[in-house]
């Protein structure tokens, strides 16, 4: 089976008809001359824990939700400012001491019932996804970058699949939408466009890597530092994801170690 990339693919736009039959014509021309743009189809046996990580990530996007609203209903309320390390730690009787009317205090506990709720239901499929997910040879030297641990490496490494299907880091690197979207002519910017063309979990994964690496190495910390007098602390963030996607690539593709003063001087 053939999974055709409808994002590269158009039709002339001169044609006074079209249906599926014609759609199919072109399609199959194309096939035929074999400049079909493809999309990648994970293995049968990968997609299922490739979903169960997209589910684990979708869950902490939602405890996440739940740890704001009460941040903020604490703002609001209490002018008071709570980080979500003390709040995943708060029970139901530190919300009854504070001062607030009863209904405040119902809707604060509803948060963290949903929270603690989800907070088990996200440890719980990472067992099950550590217990089954097993990085190939190739891709074990994702867990020696800065940022990335065992959730993070088998997330790019799910995402990845193939890593020989990127001719370049560079489109790794656009894949996980870590490169600019522009469009010029006669070196003068004509707009933007496909932003959102690539994976948005690898991208969240890159990112997420880049938090953690920013705080705990200094090496990368200095240089995220160098990219924030220079503008906006979120450019240097993914600034910082952009130079991990492209150490990851040569990782997975090469089987050698991370190597940070190669990737950040």
């Amino acid at each position: 089976m053939r999974l055709a990339n409808t994002a590269a693919i158009k039709q002339y736009d001169g044609l006074k008809h079209g249906d599926d039959f014609s759609d199919g014509r072109h399609l199959a021309k194309l096939l035929r001359l074999g400049i079909l743009p493809e999309g990648y189809i994970c293995p049968r046996e990968l997609r299922a824990l490739r979903d169960l990580m997209r589910k684990r990530a979708q869950l902490v996007r939602q405890r996440t939700a739940q740890i704001l609203s009460i941040q903020n209903q604490l703002a609001r309320n209490t002018a008071s400012s709570l980080t979500g390390s003390e709040i995943k730690r708060w029970d139901d009787s530190e919300v009854d001491a504070l001062t607030l009317l009863d209904d405040q205090k119902h809707a604060l506990k509803a948060n963290l019932t949903v929270m603690r709720c989800l907070d088990a239901q996200v440890k719980v499929l990472e067992r099950a996804i550590l217990a089954k997910g097993k990085l190939r040879e190739e891709f074990k030297g994702l867990k020696t970058v800065s940022g990335i641990g065992d959730v993070l490496a088998l997330t790019i490494a799910l995402e990845t699949g193939d890593v020989h299907r990127f001719a370049s880091a560079g489109k790794f690197a656009s894949y996980a939408r870590m490169v600019d979207s522009r469009r010029e002519s006669n070196g003068k910017a004509k707009g933007v466009g496909n932003r959102k063309c690539g994976n948005k979990h690898l991208s969240w994964a890159f990112i997420e890597a880049a938090h953690y690496a920013v705080r705990y190495d200094p090496m990368v910390k200095r240089f995220y530092q160098r990219k924030c007098g220079k503008g906006l602390s979120v450019v240097a963030i993914k600034a910082v994801a952009h130079k991990l996607a492209r150490a990851c690539f040569h990782i997975m593709r090469e089987g050698v170690p991370f190597d940070g003063a190669r990737a950040f001087t």
